[in-house]
This record gives C-alpha cells, structure tokens and sequence, in this order.
C-alpha cells in the first residue's frame, strides 16, 4: 500500500513539474510574440522606442543592445525572462529604431555618459527605482557607467566583457599593433571618407563587423536583416561617429556632462552584485578577465561561455545568458 502510494505521488510530482514547465513554455511564447510591440516614451532628450514585457509589478531588468545590433539581440532572453516574473525592458539606444530626439538642435552626441543619462531618465519617466541590469557592447558600457555613477538605480549587473568604462585620455594612448589593429574601424570613422563610407554601405558595414566580432556565429539573413531595420535611423550615422571619434579625443562632448566624465576619468570601482561574462570566441576588442576582476567589490562572478561564443552572447546563447541575469539578481 505503501508503495503504491509513493509510487501515485511521485507520478503526481512529476506531471506537476511538465504542467509547470510546459506552463512556462506556452507563457515564453506569449511573451516572444509580444516582443515586436514597441512602446514609445518621452525621456530626457529622447522619445525612446522600447519593448516592455512581463508582469508590471515584478523585478524590473533592463537590456541594452550594442552596436551595429539592436533590441533583437534579446529576442529570445527577454520572454524566458518575463516568463519567470521578472518585467523586461529593451530599449533601443540613441540612434537607434524607433528612438529620436525631441529637438532638432539637440547635438547628435555619441558619447557613453550621455547614453547612461538617457537610460536613467528612460528609468525615471517608467517610474522605476531599480533594476537589473544586462548588456553588451555599447550597452554594457553604458551599463557600467550607470552602475558607477548611479549605483541605487542597479540591483545587479551582467557585463558582457566585464568593466568597459573608460576615459579620453585613456583613449588617446597607442596600443601594440594587433591591438589598433581590431580597432581600425575606430580609426576609419575619424575621417570624412569613412563617415560618408559608412552612410553609404551601413548595412553592409554592420554584417561585416558580426562576422568579425562573432566568427562562429552562423546567423541567418532574415536575423541580420531583421535587426539591421534599426540601423535606418536617421541619427545612427551622426551617433556611431560621434562614439568613436568622442573616445579618440576628436570630439569635446557636451558641457552638461562633464562632471560625469571626470568621475569616470578615475576608472570608478563598481560595487553593485556583478556576474561579467566572455564568450570565448569574440573576435571584437576585449579586455581579459583578469584585467578588470579588481574593479568590482561587491559580490562577483565571472562565466565564459563556450561553444563558439562570440561577441553577442545574448544572442549566440540566450539560455546561459537568461541564467546570469537570473543568477545575479540573487547575488
């Protein structure tokens, strides 16, 4: 009797646990179809085109893309996300999508302290005190310097390539020749030729730096061009030069921010809970592990991903990804 009873419970247990997981599955799909509604926000100097999914009243997270990519890199992390409670946010960055700025005489500015002020006041016109923070590329830069700088807005971060603050002077200095080497792009864009080269060819130029950055990232056409529709802002090429030329020293910056970039000039330590993550086939510019552990205090993890992992891992492997943003909101 015993065992047949343990044997009925078990089974109970277990077509409780497929309920739940097919549950979880139906409501990923629910909000995976939700993912193409894009909602629109005045914040700061931006009108900011964002998704918004999963319950309203749970942990917010916020997911910032980096460039050439877009809010589809979280195509497939933000509704696991949102299936498990958390309410997600992707923003599109200036220059991005459906974002534009509210006033034709607001400089085209590119410059990484500004992208941080605009995902606090995109926090601000939400209403949302705090939040979890994702992001790689531009968007763990950005990401970084708002856990600096705003450390009571950031619950936890995941950072894509670890610490990427940096500073104008810090960009000034030569690197080893295979170094400037991944960076010629940088050093393209600060010519006139390579601004009209990438107006003209911006499609083109994106493909080629996912090939270069991910070089065993077998994306298809309809994902690159899927994600490549966010590049046809109107302000993506005047942003993109402006955010390499800025970092060169080639370009001042606004006034209004100043303050923001002597604090970063110093290379602030982050303290909020932090996982940082590598793939371990990204083919873009990337400091090693080692190099920026001491630059997070509070609690720390670092994860390379493996199996051909390149520069765009929410995309590459969006599980694992899923996993470190639910693993650090718990640090």
């Amino acid at each position: 009797m015993k065992t047949l009873f343990r044997s009925s419970l078990l089974a109970a247990l277990a077509l409780t646990a497929v309920n739940s997981a097919v549950a979880a599955t139906e409501s990923a799909a629910s909000y995976a179809a939700e993912f193409s509604h894009i909602y629109q926000i005045k914040a700061g100097v931006l009108n900011v085109g964002y998704v918004d999914i999963g319950p309203r009243d749970g942990q917010a997270v916020i997911l910032l893309h980096g460039w050439p990519y877009d809010i589809q890199s979280y195509v497939s992390v933000a509704p696991e996300l949102a299936a498990k409670g958390y309410r997600v946010i992707v923003p599109y960055l200036r220059g991005y999508g459906s974002t534009r700025f509210l006033s034709d005489q607001t400089p085209r500015n590119g410059q990484p302290s500004a992208m941080a002020s605009d995902v606090v006041a995109l926090m601000d016109a939400l209403n949302i005190k705090q939040a979890v923070f994702g992001g790689f590329d531009w968007g763990a830069r950005t990401a970084d310097i708002v856990a600096a700088l705003w450390p009571e807005r950031v619950k936890a971060l995941v950072s894509v390539s670890g610490y990427l603050i940096s500073s104008q002077e810090a960009g000034r200095k030569p690197l080893p020749p295979q170094a400037e080497l991944q960076w010629w792009y940088q050093f393209y864009f600060a010519t006139e030729r390579g601004r009209q080269g990438y107006a003209n060819n911006t499609h083109d130029f994106a493909r080629l730096i996912w090939q270069q950055a991910s070089p065993g990232w077998k994306f298809s056409d309809a994902m690159f061009n899927q994600s490549a529709k966010a590049l046809d802002n109107p302000d993506q090429t005047a942003i993109t030069i402006s955010n390499y030329r800025w970092r060169l020293g080639l370009e001042k910056g606004e006034q209004k921010y100043d303050a923001y970039e002597k604090k970063l000039a110093a290379l602030p330590v982050i303290s909020v809970p932090t996982i940082t993550i590598e793939g371990d086939n990204n083919g873009a510019p990337h400091p090693a592990p080692q190099a920026y552990r001491a630059k997070f205090s509070g609690k720390y993890e670092h994860r390379t991903f493996t199996g051909n992992i390149g520069h765009n891992p929410p995309a590459e492997a969006p599980q694992d990804f899923v996993k470190a943003v639910v693993d650090a909101a718990s640090l």
